[in-house]
């Protein structure tokens, strides 16, 4: 059986892991994710929806192997997981991560590369990687630091605590807390409404907020020009300004655009 798999259905590319109970992150799980994020590139999809199966969304990384693994073998291991999650992140499509039951580790590595991420009320989120010794491999530690500070990340990397759904979104990690029988259905609704959007504008805003990340304000103001004046060549920004124009002249509501993602 497959541990990820991957469809597409009008625009919206979902991303399911398949490996219950615990979904655990292991090579097979990353190739399968590096498979789904060809066909995503190749084209068709304008936005991606990850989530579970199983009653938790990912415990993280398959450790049992990771005793009798020569240190020499674990790096490239962890740096193919890093390389592979990295394209999630940065793919230029909105990525919403639905999250249920426990996120640990990897898991919760995985979900921080989600530029939305919605948590059933029973979510619990951590970094267990203190009980072990070794660090949040992944880049979890300084993506929830980007998120919620480094007071909140240093502590909960620190405890390995399991942190609530409703803490993670006060403190900004995650955007929206949701009843878990409704979790799938609002996730999907807002993935799939995201999907009808201006798709080049999406990921315009996703490297300028990648450039205030690497370097603050002033490298995004740097970048803005660059990134931005391209969108107005596109179909998109076309109708939208006509569609726009037209209604201001006709004292009218500015209607709904169709985009088209090009």
């Amino acid at each position: 059986m497959p541990h990820l798999t991957y469809s597409l259905d009008d625009g919206l590319a979902t991303l399911v892991l398949t490996n219950p109970p615990q979904n655990r992150i292991d090579p097979r799980m990353a190739g399968e994710l590096a498979e789904a994020l060809d066909a995503i590139e190749r084209g068709g999809a304008r936005a991606v929806l990850i989530r579970a199966e199983g009653p938790d969304f990912s415990f993280g990384g398959d450790i049992v192997d990771w005793p009798d693994t020569d240190v020499r073998e674990l790096r490239p291991l962890f740096e193919s997981y890093m390389q592979v999650f990295n394209r999630l992140e940065r793919l230029p499509l909105p990525v919403v991560a639905a999250v249920h039951g426990l996120c640990f580790g990897g898991g919760l590595e995985l979900a921080l590369r989600a530029d939305v991420i919605f948590a059933a009320e029973s979510a619990r989120f951590g970094h267990p990687e203190q009980t072990l010794g070794i660090v949040t491999l992944l880049g979890g530690i300084y993506r929830v630091a980007e998120r919620a500070g480094r007071a909140r990340a240093a502590e909960w990397a620190l405890t390995s605590e399991q942190v609530p759904a409703t803490v993670m979104a006060e403190a900004g990690v995650i955007n929206r807390v949701i009843a878990d029988d409704a979790l799938l259905a609002e996730a999907t609704a807002f993935a799939r409404r995201v999907a009808k959007g201006p798709t080049r504008a999406y990921a315009a805003h996703k490297a300028l907020l990648r450039a205030w990340a690497v370097g603050g304000v002033a490298a995004a103001d740097e970048a803005m020009f660059d990134i931005a004046m391209p969108l107005f060549e596109t179909d998109d920004v076309k109708a939208g300004l006509d569609s726009a124009v037209r209604a201001a002249k006709a004292g009218l509501a500015r209607p709904p655009v169709d985009f088209q993602g090009r």
